[in-house]
């Protein structure tokens, strides 16, 4: 029981100073910002937070890329609990240093896209990633949300309404 007790006091203390742990969390807390223009800084820490499942918050922490307008979070190939989470609902929320930004995912399909991701990997973290077959990998890129984001939903007569509506009728005038 001693034994027992001195390794799970000894685990516990290693641990602690360790902020990269897999253990899934719920709602993120914090303030929602804006997006910025470019996500260099934003992103500039080793570590975020990412919620997934708006319906029942589930929270990550994971190591980020981001570079201009760019932004990615990758699982490698595992499929992770908040990987099914994007799948099923593409709404996430990205905490960083207080400020929550809320985006979309949108998994990397494109092998020169995951190329460029890995490059950008390797000078942040000083490795590259496990798995480069964008095949097999869970590589998402985070995007503004828009309309056609499922269970987004922008009020009636606002700016960007009014904009669409133009450009629907202007472009998908009947023909005849």
């Amino acid at each position: 029981m001693k034994l027992w007790l001195a390794m799970m006091i000894a685990l516990t203390l290693a641990l602690s100073g360790c902020e990269y742990l897999p253990i899934s969390g719920g709602q993120l807390d914090g303030k929602v910002a804006p997006l910025p223009d470019a996500w260099s800084v934003v992103a500039a820490p080793d570590i975020i937070q990412l919620e997934t499942n708006p319906n029942d918050p589930y929270s990550v922490n994971l190591w980020i890329i981001g570079d201009g307008a760019d932004l990615y979070v990758y699982a490698g190939a595992n499929r992770a609990t908040w990987v099914e989470h994007i799948e099923q609902d593409p709404r996430v929320r990205l905490g960083i240093d207080g400020q929550l930004f809320e985006l979309r995912a949108e998994r990397v399909h494109a092998a020169d896209e995951f190329k460029s991701f890995s490059d950008k990997w390797e000078a942040k973290y000083g490795n590259r990633p496990r798995n480069e077959d964008v095949a097999e990998s869970y590589l998402f890129r985070l995007l503004p949300r828009g309309r056609d984001t499922p269970g987004v939903q922008f009020p009636a007569g606002d700016a960007q309404s009014r904009l669409e509506d133009h450009l629907n009728r202007a472009f998908h005038k009947p023909i005849g």
